[in-house]
């Protein structure tokens, strides 16, 4: 826990931008941001907070204009305990245990001028791109951990050529994918993410293609009903399912 000075407390803190059924997509979030006398009224859901059942305070994006027909996002710090807040399960969702997710429920929450981070309009910009980034950025190791033990789960039996071919395949990306995690936490260490953005796209590409190459090995060479292979591929999965929309775009800007 960190002593946290806005609020005078010791408090572990969450981020909430993503809601249910959209995601992060900044043109389809609707939590919005009412000025309501000396401060704000927060209205709107939030999904996928992560470890936000222990969280004691949120940091919440919710719109609190619009400008051109663009919506405008600023950030708040919103207490748990405040009146209005709900958490909501998600027994959906079972990946990336034992960090536990849930939904959040802002119903008319009141909160002071005081609990706005940054300038008013401008934390997507300033937060929740850069924060996408760096969760994608420190998560690759998590998935480095799950392909290595997708590598060593599928060797099994010596199966003969084939089996060994395809294994060999996932060993040398899984190689790669190691060489390339390994650049892009040194440059976020070093303040100098921005640099590997196309490094950090391409071990996206690369997760997926290492997961249908596990999935590919199993249905062919076994083994079968291994319940804990099958967990960690739904898991994986999940995690490349997630912000899925802004990675494509990155992509597609490299493409450009």
């Amino acid at each position: 826990m960190r002593r946290n000075a806005r609020l005078g407390w010791d408090a572990r803190p969450s981020v909430a931008i993503s809601e249910p059924r959209v995601g992060a997509h900044p043109k389809l979030l609707t939590t919005r941001a009412e000025v309501n006398g000396d401060g704000f009224v927060i209205t709107g859901e939030k999904a996928w907070v992560s470890n936000g059942p222990s969280a004691e305070v949120f940091i919440v994006l919710a719109i609190t204009g619009e400008q051109d027909g663009r919506k405008r996002y600023s950030a708040f710090l919103v207490p748990r305990d405040a009146a209005g807040v709900g958490l909501k399960e998600m027994p959906a969702f079972h990946a990336l245990r034992p960090s536990r997710h849930c939904g959040l429920v802002l119903a008319g929450v009141r909160v002071g001028r005081a609990a706005m981070l940054g300038p008013d309009g401008a934390a997507y910009e300033t937060m929740a791109l850069p924060f996408r980034d760096v969760e994608d950025a420190v998560g690759t190791f998590s998935l480095l951990g799950a392909f290595r033990f997708l590598r060593a789960r599928l060797a099994g039996d010596d199966r003969g050529d084939e089996a060994a071919l395809s294994l060999g395949a996932m060993t040398a990306l899984t190689a790669v994918f190691a060489d390339g995690a390994e650049a892009v936490v040194a440059a976020l260490d070093s303040g100098q993410l921005s640099a590997k953005a196309a490094t950090l796209a391409g071990l996206h590409v690369l997760a997926a293609e290492l997961l249908a190459k596990a999935r590919a090995h199993q249905a062919q060479f076994g083994p079968a009903g291994d319940a804990a292979l099958e967990r960690v591929v739904a898991d994986v999965d999940v995690i490349l399912s997630v912000a899925k929309g802004p990675r494509l775009a990155r992509q597609a800007r490299l493409g450009r």
